[in-house]
C-alpha cells in the first residue's frame, strides 16, 4: 500500500491489467448487449405491428364516417334546394321520401312514403322537385301514396312555352325518360331550347310550374306535326326527396275560374 501511495508502478501495472481485461469484458458484454438490442427491437417491432393495426381501423371508421358525412352534405344540399322549390311555389308543401321505384319501361311510377295519415292528400295531387314538376298522386293508402311521374306513357301534361306562350300537351315517353309535345303543326313557332311551363290547362297543375326544355325539332314535310321532344326540368331519375303541393284557396279559385272557362269555351 506504501509503494502504491509512493510511487507510480502499481499505476501502471494496474493500466496494463486494464488494457488485457478490456476485450475480455467487452466480449463477456456481447451476450447481454445482443439480448437487450434484440429484445427492445422485437419489442418495437410488436409495438409498431399493434399502432399500424389501430391506425389502419381508426383511418377505415374515418373513411367510412367521411362516406356518412358527405350523403349528409348532399341531403342538405337537396333539402335545401327544395327549400327554395317550395319558397317559389309559395302554396302548401309536404316533403315526402321515395320508398321504391317502378322499374317497368310502360308504368313510370313511384312509392312515396306519405299517405292518409297525413291530412289532406288527394288523388290527383302534384308533386315536384326542386327542379319541376315530377308528376301527381294516383293511389292513397294509409300510409304511402303512389304518384305517376310525368314521363310515364300514360300521363299527359298541359304545357306552354316561356318565349312565346303557344300552349301544348307533353305526353310521357316510357323508359327514355323524355316527354313528347304531340299534335303541333310543322309552322308553330317550337325551337330547341324553349323553356315549358304547366298552362293551368285541365284544372290539375297550378300555372307557371317548370316543367321540361325543348331538345329536338324534327320537322318532315310528309307528316302534318312536326315531331317535337322535350327533357323533364325535374330529375326523375336522381331526386329522393319530393314536395306535396296544395294550392291556396285564392290560387285554387283562380283554377276552377279557369277551368270553368275552359269548359264553356270547349262546348261552344
Amino acid at each position: 500500500m506504501s509503494l502504491d501511495h509512493r510511487t507510480d508502478y502499481v499505476n501502471n501495472i494496474r493500466s496494463g491489467l486494464s488494457l488485457i481485461i478490456y476485450p475480455l469484458r467487452y466480449v463477456m458484454n456481447i451476450p447481454a448487449d445482443v439480448f437487450g438490442w434484440g429484445q427492445t427491437t422485437f419489442v418495437s417491432r410488436s409495438s409498431l405491428q399493434k399502432q399500424n393495426e389501430t391506425l389502419r381501423t381508426q383511418n377505415n371508421i374515418l373513411r367510412a364516417q367521411l362516406q356518412k358525412f358527405t350523403f349528409t352534405e348532399a341531403e342538405n344540399i337537396r333539402l335545401r334546394n327544395l327549400l327554395k322549390s317550395s319558397k317559389r311555389v309559395g302554396e302548401r308543401i309536404l316533403i315526402a321520401e321515395l320508398l321504391s321505384v317502378n322499374l317497368d319501361p310502360y308504368r313510370q311510377q313511384v312509392v312515396i312514403n306519405k299517405g292518409l295519415t297525413e291530412r289532406d292528400i288527394f288523388k290527383g295531387q302534384p308533386i315536384l322537385d326542386a327542379h319541376g314538376i315530377m308528376g301527381q298522386i294516383i293511389h292513397v293508402n294509409p300510409f304511402t301514396s303512389t304518384a305517376m311521374l310525368i314521363t310515364d306513357p300514360s300521363h299527359a301534361l298541359p304545357v306552354q312555352s316561356l318565349r312565346n306562350g303557344i300552349r301544348a300537351i307533353a305526353v310521357g315517353k316510357g323508359a327514355s325518360g323524355l316527354l313528347e309535345l304531340i299534335n303541333l303543326p310543322n309552322n308553330t313557332d317550337i325551337k330547341v331550347g324553349d323553356k315549358l311551363v304547366t298552362s293551368g290547362m285541365g284544372c290539375v297543375f297550378p300555372a307557371g310550374y317548370p316543367a321540361a326544355e325543348v331538345i329536338k325539332v324534327n320537322i318532315n314535310p310528309s307528316l302534318p306535326f312536326a315531331q317535337v321532344i322535350a327533357k323533364p326540368a325535374a330529375k326523375l331519375d336522381r331526386s329522393s326527396e319530393v314536395l306535396l303541393v296544395w294550392i291556396s284557396d285564392e290560387s285554387r279559385k283562380k283554377v276552377s275560374i279557369a277551368c270553368v272557362d275552359n269548359t264553356e269555351a270547349a262546348e261552344k
